[in-house]
């Protein structure tokens, strides 16, 4: 027994020094990049220095609306409020760049092809569906959706919404954005894909930013994913009961993926307790027991269909009853 004790430490800071060297050599990553605050760009903007505006950022006025549109727009209360908002939450934004630049450390890292893009901060009128924009050579963060889930600006939005309007959401969400960029998966059709789409989503999060929590790359509270990693026999067992892996019944992603204030077992206890989008923590739990067992790589792993990281990952969660 003391044998196997002595085993398991050597293991264990063996595997310690492999992933600390591992951060120190992407921390010699070069990256160089400013964050462009649009937001106070035009905030500060006149109807004289509009055109100079547009010059610098083409892409942020689209062409069918005229000049008049953005000169009424600077005049507009609501406008000014919600601008002056985001200048004072975000008057300082060097934590925000500092995690993104680790981000992109690791993006380049991990996708050599990787380019860095440009990094523009900008209002939405609270697009929270579109809080992170990312392509391959601009990022567009909606600044006004991570003011905090209490601000005024966001009364009559649902709580389990707006839990995650915070601004330690920011490098989470573009690093979900790039996970959506690199994930190749066929069509989703039952609910192991769709489990498997965003435990691939949650993983790729693992790799890029290790520097974040559990809870906060998933979007829930402590209390949440203590919940769910101490129910998670519990929802695999009810899963398999219910034979719901495979079964491509539409209403299945509303009750278990997609946002929602709780997971629906149709069990009132469960349902009282449980998170909203339990289906795609059980996909990250597959996902990193495929990865723990299999010898590849985060590339490949992105392009895997569901089935096969399924049969492949000797998923079987332990009974903590």
């Amino acid at each position: 027994m003391k044998y196997l004790v002595n085993l398991l430490v050597i293991f264990c800071l063996f595997s310690c020094g492999q992933e600390s060297q591992l951060e120190k050599d992407i921390e010699k990553v070069d990256i160089n990049f400013s964050v462009e605050r649009f937001d106070e760009a035009f905030a500060q903007a006149t109807p004289a220095n509009l055109p100079k505006l547009k010059e610098v950022y083409p892409f942020m006025f689209p062409e069918q609306y005229p000049d008049e549109f953005w000169e009424a727009r600077m005049q507009d209360t609501l406008q000014q409020q919600l601008m002056a908002e985001t200048s004072r939450v975000f008057k300082d934004f060097s934590a925000e760049k500092d995690d993104i630049l680790k981000l992109f450390q690791h993006l380049k890292y991990y996708f050599p092809e990787f380019k860095t893009p440009r990094v523009i901060t900008s209002t939405s009128n609270v697009d929270y569906r579109n809080k992170v924009i990312a392509t391959d050579t601009i990022v567009l963060i909606s600044i006004d959706t991570y003011l905090g889930k209490d601000h005024e600006f966001y009364l009559g939005i649902q709580n389990y919404l707006k839990t995650n309007f915070e601004r330690n959401q920011i490098v989470v969400d573009l690093a979900g954005a790039y996970a959506e960029k690199y994930i190749f998966q066929s069509a989703r059709k039952s609910l192991l894909d769709e489990m498997i789409y965003y435990g691939k989503q949650l993983y790729f999060k693992d790799m890029m930013i290790p520097f974040v929590s559990d809870a906060e790359k998933i979007g829930y509270t402590n209390a949440q994913i203590q919940w769910s990693q101490e129910n998670e026999w519990f929802i695999w067992n009810h899963f398999i009961g219910e034979e719901l892996l495979y079964d491509t019944n539409a209403k299945l992603p509303s009750r278990f993926i997609n946002p929602a204030p709780f997971s629906k077992f149709y069990l009132e206890q469960v349902d009282n307790e449980s998170p909203g989008r339990i289906g795609q923590y059980m996909g990250w739990q597959i996902v990193k027991s495929y990865m723990d067992n299999n010898a590849v790589s985060l590339k490949k792993m992105l392009s895997t269909e569901p089935l096969e990281i399924f049969n492949n990952s000797k998923y079987k969660p332990k009974d903590n009853g």
